[in-house]
């Protein structure tokens, strides 16, 4: 059965699955934040590891395997939660490789009726400085309604490069202005806090969910 870590209020109309990036575990500092502002917008947000990095808590330092060797994984998490009782409106995603990974298995899961949509934190479009390396050919054809956060620095993906990628109609990309990979802005320079940008992110997932067009889904 796979672990969780919960935030917010179990009687929330609608939870929130994140995975973690595949350098950091899900009660990383970026990570315990954005779910702790989800929560914060109303949503039940549920944590999970994948099992290498479960592994490291043990002492087993693994490495990150291939994104895609963890989709059932994924899945299997999908399910596990279900079985603990969340029976309402599913969104899936996560932070880097997490969100990567669950962009992967959205679309069998949005056609099963199992999720309504998908968040993406700091997708890893590329490989930093390798601009050439996409990862990019499933999201040409997602059906899936889909959010992606990412920060105007972040080097896995900027705006230029991203604005190229013909990315489906299903998908908005939201810029936060001056924000790394962990969506971090600059105070000095962007005139933002970190805290201003993870509510922004969460005020505009609950106001993507509200929309017909998402609630409906």
């Amino acid at each position: 059965m796979t672990s969780f870590l919960f935030d917010g209020d179990n009687t929330a109309p609608i939870t929130i699955l994140l995975a973690h990036g595949a350098g950091a575990s899900m009660d990383s500092p970026s990570m315990t934040a954005t779910a702790k502002a989800l929560a914060t917008a109303g949503f039940q947000v549920a944590r999970f590891e994948f099992h290498y990095m479960a592994a490291r808590r043990y002492g087993h330092r693994k490495p990150p395997p291939r994104a895609e060797t963890v989709n059932p994984e994924y899945i299997k998490a999908i399910a596990d939660l279900r079985a603990r009782g969340v029976t309402g409106p599913l969104i899936i995603g996560g932070k880097s490789m997490g969100g990567r990974v669950a962009s992967m298995v959205a679309d069998e899961m949005f056609a099963k009726g199992e999720i309504v949509g998908l968040v993406c934190l700091g997708y890893p479009f590329h490989p930093p400085d390798k601009p050439e390396q996409l990862r990019t050919k499933h999201l040409a054809g997602l059906k899936t309604p889909t959010l992606i956060f990412q920060g105007t620095r972040d080097e896995f993906g900027t705006p230029e490069e991203v604005a190229g990628y013909g990315l489906s109609d299903s998908i908005e990309v939201v810029w936060l202005e001056d924000g790394d990979h962990d969506l971090k802005p600059r105070k000095s320079i962007s005139g933002f806090s970190a805290g201003d940008h993870l509510k922004t992110l969460a005020e505009t997932v609950r106001d993507w969910m509200a929309q017909p067009s998402t609630s409906s889904s």
